[in-house]
């Protein structure tokens, strides 16, 4: 094993102890098992960063047949391999079932890690082949499915464009929470959020910009007395039996939360429907629900929430340490969407 890569796995598990003299190249003993893992909590010998790429596989494959198909490898060998990364790690990782495979409780806590390791692997060896002029640079952006699909579009056309054949860009489609976790351990690196215009710094090293102001989508019964109006107020919608809000770990919860338990103590989001979807031009003219977006939601009519409180502010957050060309790709994407 390499000092890079003692290194890396020495961050997720611990000090790795040295090879042992019945060990092959390959990291795998001639003749007896490999003992389970050590009591001071360090990775035993013989884990290899291929172990943790094939569990990944399965895991998001769901059976063996489908990850050694991906991996283009026989899956009798992709089932030797787990089996040694179980006999490694000293624990079942898998569930076997005749449909497919589920992870453990060990499995899902070693799943979180190694993405979390071979992303940060695979963006510094991309990174050192771009310091040596090798390859173009290549960018991982998040879209989460929460947002305004005119913006995400937008956003995604705008930065297309301007990357051209300089840049190569990933789309990664996960949630981005209140801490944009995934861009600042280095799982990617920049997405569009929602943040807080009240939250003055960022954590180091994000940067953000922001790109406006947008309402959520209130969906009523038609029968409802707002209907009619166009228009609910904040105490009606906080005192309905049954409403959909933003997720938990959205920059919007917590907000729109405390706005509604104003009106009501008792209020409590019971599901995830909508998050704000339509841009707020500004704040004397009414934003009109956007005629784009449908709804499988016979018998309700989209109203407008009055007062202005439940809003929630877009914008365009990027780890400050990436290329000078990059950073600014996204500072003048983030121009063009503010306009």
């Amino acid at each position: 094993m390499s000092k890079e890569m003692s290194s890396l796995l020495t961050h997720v598990y611990g000090e790795l102890p040295s090879y042992a003299p019945d060990m092959d190249a390959t990291g795998l003993r001639a003749a007896a098992p490999t003992p389970l893992l050590a009591s001071g909590g360090s990775a035993p010998q013989g884990l290899e960063l291929r172990h943790l790429r094939y569990f990944v596989a399965v895991a998001d494959a769901g059976t063996f047949t489908h990850a050694a198909e991906r991996m283009y490898i026989a899956q009798p060998t992709l089932s030797q391999q787990i089996r040694r990364l179980e006999e490694i790690i000293g624990t079942a990782l898998l569930h076997r079932r005749r449909e497919g495979v589920q992870l453990t409780q060990a499995g899902a806590v070693l799943l979180e890690h190694s993405r979390s390791l071979l992303s940060v692997l695979d963006h510094g060896l991309c990174r050192t082949r771009q310091a040596a002029g090798l390859g173009r640079l290549r960018l991982r952006f998040v879209i989460p499915t929460a947002l305004p699909e005119s913006l995400a579009v937008e956003a995604a056309s705008r930065l297309r464009s301007a990357a051209a054949a300089d840049v190569g860009i990933t789309w990664m489609e996960t949630a981005l929470n209140a801490e944009f976790s995934p861009i600042l351990q280095h799982r990617a690196d920049a997405g569009l959020g929602w943040t807080d215009p009240a939250r003055a710094d960022l954590p180091a090293p994000l940067d953000a910009m922001h790109l406006g102001e947008f309402a959520p989508d209130v969906w009523v019964w038609a029968t409802h007395p707002a209907a009619s109006r166009g228009v609910i107020s904040l105490d009606e919608l906080a005192r309905m039996d049954v409403i959909h809000g933003p997720r938990a770990d959205d920059g919007t919860y917590d907000r729109w939360l405390d706005v509604l338990r104003a009106q009501n103590p008792h209020f409590v989001f019971t599901a995830v429907l909508t998050g704000p979807r339509q841009r707020i031009q500004a704040w004397a003219a009414p934003a009109q629900p956007d005629p784009g977006i449908i709804l499988d939601t016979p018998g309700m009519v989209p109203v407008r929430v009055a007062q202005r409180k439940l809003t929630a502010t877009a914008s365009l957050i990027w780890n400050g340490g990436l290329p000078r060309q990059l950073q600014q790709l996204l500072f003048d994407t983030a121009e063009v969407l503010c306009l």
